[in-house]
């Protein structure tokens, strides 16, 4: 056995001996690199990767989760300030739907669940029930602030009113509400953020107005609108000059877009000025009209018509007839009543008119004032601009600013828009050769970086294979060393074996190297 063990380690080193320095250099390499990356890939693919499922937590929520994932037999990592805990990447999503479905991550809030978890067969006490409501109250809505954007932790104290049967004067039924919110790092919110901060309060909590509600954070209180917060002017502000340069800018790339194909490009510069009306009108409108225009008649809705007629005989007048000591001078005598005819007649017509009700309300923002320069570098060979050119210009820039102060409410005359618009000569400090270069795109960039990339690649690959072939033919090309002639002894002509050995001895002492190949030579033939 150890005799073919000793055969095999030969035979190993033998083949390890026919590789050069260089090769077995290489060799070793090369396995020691195949080995490491082997070790590494084992224990890189039996390693557990962790994947952080739940963050932010306090110390409540992050003790029921512990205690269930324990439960569960789940391996976890907890995060040094122990707000975040890791589970196996694989069991992640499953581990936060069996939590959630639970209701374990409760953000240390109390919600309208404690009457179910809580709930005693003997009932409770009014005082008690009043404790959990307000607390449920307060945990429902912090749970409601914390799902806004922004806003990392809330904490929530309401004062609600309490019921009474006797009449109350002024403002004691009403409640009060005190937040105070922690946002997330680098988080500010805007106005119309914090109007629906009070409005979410206003509306969760019966009886709440705005100006009860307080809200802070960690710095200064933070107002609504209402209550006289500038947010939403600041907001305002800011969105009017947003498109104030808007429009500017799409006035001038209008221009110079226009003007640039016939002057040429990067020849034109322009510069808008606009000055612009946010003012918003809302105004209703309420008219009456008739169906028929042309004879300004409605529709009949409703006709009535009344005729009286009377003849008959009329009565005699009262009264003593004839003139005496008690008579009124004047009294008509005593006559035969005669004939009498009455007519009365009434018509009563109801008609039904158009009643349009229009509420309108206008543009939110119109053109007030526009002005518009442009400066152009004349062709070659002149110092300024023809006069048939400028003219042109001037043209076309007075009609579009005729069209956009169309809605201003002003009219202008020709010479009132000339004075709004003007046209200059001016020659460009632009490098000719940096002006005639293309200007490529990313994508183009990118493709050409990889293409020079892959060219250095493929004539490295090439030296280095064409260095090789050099080396290889000229290693082809050394003459092989010569071969060694052993000295040969005729042993046949000597009879005396002390004649061969003082020839041996000679050998030896004269020529050493010889000796010791003439000794290999008879070792191998035997």
């Amino acid at each position: 056995m150890n005799e073919r063990i000793a055969q095999y380690r030969d035979r190993v080193a033998q083949y390890w001996n026919q590789f050069s320095k260089k090769q077995k250099l290489m060799l070793s390499a090369t396995v020691a690199f195949v080995l490491i990356a082997l070790v590494v890939m084992t224990m890189q693919f039996s390693k557990t990767k962790y994947e952080v499922a739940f963050r932010d937590l306090n110390s409540s929520d992050a003790a029921g989760i512990i205690s269930h994932l324990e439960s569960q037999g789940i391996s976890y990592k907890l995060s040094p300030d122990g707000r975040s805990i890791s589970v196996p990447s694989t069991e992640a999503a499953r581990v936060q739907i069996d939590v959630g479905s639970q209701g374990l991550v409760q953000n240390g809030t109390i919600g309208f669940e404690t009457f179910e978890q809580n709930a005693s067969a003997i009932g409770m006490t009014d005082n008690e029930f009043e404790v959990k409501y307000v607390n449920a109250l307060n945990g429902e809505v912090e749970r409601l602030l914390e799902k806004m954007q922004g806003v990392q932790d809330a904490t929530v104290l309401l004062n609600l009113p309490k019921e009474s049967v006797f009449a109350k004067n002024g403002n004691e039924d009403q409640a009060s509400a005190s937040v105070v919110l922690h946002f997330k790092p680098g988080y500010r919110p805007n106005q119309e953020v914090i109007d629906g901060y009070y409005n979410l309060v206003k509306t969760a909590i019966p009886n709440l107005p705005i100006d009860n509600i307080t809200i802070t954070n960690d710095e200064v209180e933070l107002l609504a609108t209402a209550k006289g917060g500038q947010g939403g002017l600041i907001g305002r502000v800011e969105e009017n000059f947003a498109l104030q340069k808007k429009f500017e800018s799409e006035v001038r790339q209008n221009v110079q877009q226009f003007l640039s194909q016939y002057m040429g490009s990067s020849k034109v510069n322009v510069l808008v000025a606009s000055k612009l009306n946010f003012d918003q009108v809302q105004s209703k409108e309420n008219l009456v009209t008739p169906v028929d225009e042309e004879e300004m008649k409605g529709i009949e809705l409703s006709v009535q018509e009344i005729q009286k007629n009377y003849t008959g005989s009329s009565s005699p007048a009262g009264g003593v007839a004839g003139v005496g000591e008690e008579a009124v001078p004047g009294y008509p005598s005593d006559a035969e009543s005669g004939q009498s005819t009455s007519e009365e007649s009434s018509s009563t017509i109801n008609y039904e008119v158009n009643r349009i009700t229009k509420d309108i309300i206008a543009s939110p923002y119109t053109v007030k004032d526009l002005t518009i320069n442009v400066a152009v570098e004349p062709p070659a060979g002149q110092q300024t601009l023809d006069e048939d050119t400028r003219t042109a210009i001037q043209n076309i820039l007075i009609n579009i600013v005729r069209a956009s102060l169309a809605d201003s409410g002003t009219t202008y005359t020709d010479a009132q828009l000339l004075q709004k618009v003007s046209v200059n000569s001016q020659v460009f400090n632009v490098n000719p050769d940096e002006n005639s270069k293309t200007v490529l795109s990313q994508p183009v960039l990118w493709g050409i970086g990889i293409a020079a990339l892959a060219l250095i690649a493929g004539g490295t690959y090439f030296f280095i294979r064409k260095r090789r072939r050099q080396q290889e033919e000229y290693e082809e090309d050394i003459p092989l060393p010569p071969v060694t002639e052993f000295p040969s002894i005729n042993l046949e002509s000597v009879t005396n074996e002390s004649q061969v050995r003082k020839q041996l001895e000679t050998l030896a002492k004269k020529k050493p190297d010889e000796f010791v190949n003439l000794l290999r030579t008879w070792l191998a033939e035997e």
